[in-house]
């Protein structure tokens, strides 16, 4: 399939700078499979269109402030961006800029703060870099006090941006595990919901189950081949608790709605895997954990979810070939369908990417 089929003009005024201004005042889009019947309404609404007993899956992980910002010994400025821990808790994998500048010289830092030695240079523009804080006790410490979130490229803020205080609360899920600081992106279809809306739901019969899945830098990359059958999917770690296993694999107790396309993307890698090595991944207990290499396109099937949450996408973008088969399960008609649906979008000036509005697919 060519990447040309994944393709859309989106009006550069419709990508969102900032979020609404609550959360679910967002707009949501909730598609009907069944009938083509689509809806237009806010988030808050989203209660009237479920099915009954709906049962949400959700990305519990939290977003780390991950841009740190140093001097080489000469003084000139480097910005580094955490990706994920090496082998100890003092190393990572990170993205440097200038990568090769910074390379050369073989370390940087903050005087008083922290120094880091540049170890090596990886295979995809990312390098190992060991971390001695001065006044924190782990690298995440360093960061959560020094760092800045490392909002999507799209979304545009200089360094002192003063939105940036408002961007450390709404960039983050209100249901977000704190002690999984782990994701470089955070799980934008979750961003929609409230305490009050979450305690609404429940009240009428919708039960929510936590995953985790660590949403890393390769959900920004486009495919940038022709073929999309040649493109490299990225990997992302993740972890589904028994409890939460359990539920997915009872569909007859209500439908799974999965909130965001990482969550799809752990569920359908979980239930693939615990299907055909369950030895790679299901635990004594019953849990999952596992690395996601799961490429969802036309015309695949879903095995664990029956709706998805969903944020407007990036064209050429790999959760684009997801949603599109998620509108039609074992068929390429998908895709035609989703760029009519969201040319209706644009048509109503939603609001699109990880600041933007929902689509509500059942």
């Amino acid at each position: 399939m060519n990447i040309s089929l994944f393709d859309y003009h989106l009006p550069a005024e419709l990508i969102a700078q900032e979020p609404a201004a609550v959360r679910d005042a967002s707009r949501l889009m909730v598609v009907d499979r069944a009938s083509r019947r689509v809806t237009h309404t806010h988030f808050s609404e989203i209660a009237q269109h479920l099915p009954p007993r709906s049962r949400f899956f959700r990305n519990n992980v939290a977003v780390l402030k991950a841009r740190l910002f140093g001097q080489r010994p000469t003084g000139g400025k480097v910005e580094c961006l955490l990706l994920q821990p090496a082998e100890d808790a003092r190393t990572w994998w990170c993205l440097l800029k200038p990568g090769k500048k910074t390379f050369n010289a073989g370390r940087f830092g903050l005087p008083g703060e922290y120094q880091a030695e540049v170890l090596e240079a990886g295979s995809n523009g990312n390098y190992r870099v060991r971390f001695h804080p001065e006044r924190d006790e782990s690298v995440t410490e360093l960061s959560e006090r020094l760092g800045i979130l490392p909002l999507p490229p799209y979304i545009e803020r200089s360094q002192d941006d003063p939105r940036r205080q408002n961007d450390n609360e709404r960039y983050q899920t209100v249901y977000a595990d704190l002690d999984k600081r782990i994701a470089v992106a955070a799980p934008t279809a979750g961003l929609h919901f409230t305490p009050s809306l979450i305690a609404e739901l429940e009240k009428g019969g919708a039960q929510f189950h936590d995953l985790t899945l660590q949403v890393g830098i390769g959900t920004f990359h486009p495919i940038q081949v022709e073929n999309i059958l040649d493109h490299n999917i990225h990997h992302e770690w993740y972890e589904i608790p028994a409890t939460a296993f359990a539920e997915l694999n009872k569909p007859e107790a209500g439908p799974r709605i999965a909130v965001g396309t990482t969550s799809v993307r752990s569920i359908e890698d979980a239930m693939r895997r615990s299907q055909t090595a369950p030895e790679s991944c299901l635990s004594s207990s019953g849990a999952v954990q596992a690395e996601a290499d799961i490429y969802i396109y036309p015309p695949a099937q879903f095995a664990g979810i029956d709706g998805m949450i969903t944020n407007f996408h990036l064209p050429k973008s790999t959760l684009l070939c997801l949603v599109s088969a998620f509108l039609t399960p074992g068929s390429k008609d998908g895709i035609e369908w989703l760029k009519e649906l969201y040319a209706e979008a644009i048509d109503h000036k939603y609001r699109f990417y990880s600041y933007g509005d929902a689509m509500l697919i059942l």
